[in-house]
This record gives C-alpha cells, structure tokens and sequence, in this order.
C-alpha cells in the first residue's frame, strides 16, 4: 500500500531539537575500535554464537542513554554495524568484499611502530586502500537495515532517524571493475540505496539521513555526479531527508582547520528540493555563522560537538554556539547535533556531551519562549 504524501520536516523537528548524527559510543566488549573499518568478524569482540545478542545490547544502550539525556530524535547508535559504510558495501549484490582490490603503494602498517595518532592514520590509510569491487552488476537483494528500524522503534516512543551511506560516498570507496564508469556506477549504487530507503520508509521511519562525507573530502567528484544522484537515491520517499556532510571522523584527526570548499558543498546541496536539511559539521573546524548563509533556506543540524577531544562541551557553550547561529537562520530550521558519529568516544564522555547538548538547546528554547 502506497504512503501518504512526504512528511514535512517540520511535522518530525520541533524547532531547537537534539539530536547524534547516527552512532553512539560502542562498549569496549562489542568492538575492537582499531578494527572497525575491517570486513568479517575481526571487529567483533564477542563470539559468533551470542554476537547477535551483544550488538541488540548495544543498541538499548544507546537508545537508553539518548533518551536519558532527552534527545528529540534517537536512532539505535548504529550499534549493530562495525561501520557506517562497510556494512552495507558486503549485503549488495554484485560487491565482493572477500578479495579486496590491492593498492600496494599503502601497505598494511604495523601496529605501534608510532603514536596512537599515527597509528589510526596509518590504518584508514590501509583501509582506503584496499577497497571492495564491483565485479556485477549492483543489485538489492534484501533490507539491510530493515531490522535496526524494526529494533528501534520497538524501544522508543520518540521519533526514530535512520542513516545510510549515500551511493557517491559508496562508490568512491569501492573500486569499479564493471562498470568503469562514475555515472554509471553511482546511479547503480543510487537505486541500490533508493530500494533500501523505500523498505525503511514503508516501515515508518521519521527521519532519513544519508551520509554523504565524499561531498566534501572529494568535492570535485561529488559536485559533477551528487545532485543526480540524490534524485535517484531518494525517489518515492515520504519521510524528510537529511544529508550529512563532514569532514571525517575525529577518531582519525583531532584537529581540522576550515576548509574553502565546504560552503560551496553546503550551497549545493542546498540547490536540491530533495534535500529537507543539512546535517554538518561545525564545532571542531571552529565554523562561524557566516557559514550557515550557505544551507539557504534548509533546516540546519548544526554539529556542536567537538568529537576530537574528551572535554565535555558545557551547556552554556552550547547555548551560546547556538544563539550565534540564530543571527543566520531562524530557531524553526535550527537544530542541536554532534558534529560527527560518537562511536569512538568513552560511554561516560559520549553520555556526557549529549547530556550538554540537549540542555544547551532547551536553555534557548526557554529563553526564545521568554
């Protein structure tokens, strides 16, 4: 049965709102986090036989702790996935994540010959370089997320966001032996995400978000072939998208400087009638709200979390960073968030933060109301 016509983001987002990007802080008895980004079981601390019910742990956690620090919008923490991509790269039809396209020029590094940050670097270094293949054609053979969905919205009253990878960011770590060809390749991948996105939209998800960090860290690629396929990629859907776009994780740098070509990613994505808001990143780059002008007339969830360090933003902080932002877009379309996923932060720090997070958004909520 066809759904009724797509929500406005303003039925789902009370003005002000909090939420996280997607992740939460996985418990150190889940996951190896230096193995994160790996295929298989490597990532995964406990055994194969009560995994499943370790990751559905998880996954309370991180929707208790949300609503504990009274987020608006709780997702499952993506506890169930190792990685926010990588999941789905190994669940697509036509994607071979067994033998991975080698790029010798990085070798696999090894472990403490440097500093931790040396290390992490060295290992997405790694990563990066040993890509999935397309070696068929992209095919959708089944939810891949449907169960998350399902488990979240079993565990919460309050309105429940979804993410996905966005089918630009998924080609660009994946290495194409069939197509051999971008446009093709993406709007493969596009259709791919389109039939994912349609499963979680007729189960009844309030939010969609597609994580979209490519559009940034390879703007040139994403502005020639992103708006297309966001057309593609979001077709038939009800629910209001929101498209996330960063500047990588923190858990691999714990300093960022502004860059140039993040407004203009901002302004682009703000050109598309697809897109009902821009989730971005702003705390840790230190971003002023001039750059806000750039979303146009998009809601905006506004990173304030700064995921490169273990001190814990206070809520007056984040009051202030919000009432700044005010002098650009109206508190209807603004929204409090973490600048990135969270999954590698301590539980107490990650708990912490979103706790100042939603309180510095209700400070201004009651203040705007006085």
């Amino acid at each position: 049965m066809a759904r009724q016509k797509k929500l406005a983001i303003e039925q789902v987002l009370r003005p002000l709102s909090a939420q996280i990007v997607g992740s939460y802080s996985k418990p150190g008895w889940l996951i190896r986090k230096d193995k994160a980004f790996r295929f298989g079981a490597e990532p995964w601390r406990p055994d194969a036989e009560v995994l499943n019910e370790a990751r559905a742990d998880a996954a309370r956690l991180a929707i208790y702790e949300q609503e504990r620090a009274d987020l608006d919008i709780v997702t499952d923490g993506e506890a169930q996935r190792a990685a926010y991509d990588r999941y789905f790269y190994a669940r697509i039809g036509g994607v071979d994540v067994a033998h991975l396209a080698d790029r010798p020029s990085k070798p696999k590094p090894a472990s403490g010959n440097g500093s931790l940050e040396e290390d992490r670097a060295a290992e997405l270094d790694w990563i990066q370089s040993n890509l999935p293949r397309i070696t068929a054609p992209l095919t959708w053979k089944e939810p891949l997320s449907l169960n998350e969905l399902q488990f979240l919205k079993r565990h919460t009253a309050k309105p429940a966001k979804v993410t996905i990878v966005g089918p630009v960011t998924a080609y660009d770590k994946m290495s194409d032996e069939y197509y051999n060809n971008p446009e093709s390749g993406i709007a493969a991948l596009a259709r791919v995400v389109n039939q994912e996105l349609r499963a979680l939209d007729r189960e009844g998800a309030d939010i969609i978000q597609i994580d979209e960090p490519r559009f940034h860290t390879h703007a040139e690629f994403a502005l020639q072939y992103g708006l297309e396929a966001l057309e593609i990629a979001t077709e038939g859907l009800r629910a209001p998208i929101v498209v996330h776009v960063c500047y990588g994780y923190a858990y691999y740098a714990g300093k960022k400087s502004t860059s140039d070509a993040y407004a203009d990613v901002l302004s682009y994505l703000a050109s598309s009638d697809r897109v009902a808001a821009i989730s971005l990143e702003y705390e840790q780059p230190n971003h002023q709200p001039d750059l806000l002008r750039a979303c146009g007339d998009k809601h905006v969830v506004l990173g304030l979390l700064n995921l490169g360090t273990h001190e814990v933003e206070t809520p007056d902080h984040i009051a202030s960073r919000l009432k700044d932002a005010l002098e650009v877009v109206p508190m209807q379309r603004l929204h409090a968030c973490s600048d990135c996923g969270m999954w590698h932060l301590p539980r107490t720090i990650a708990f912490a933060k979103i706790k100042a997070l939603a309180e510095g958004a209700r400070m201004v909520r009651q203040e705007l109301r006085g």
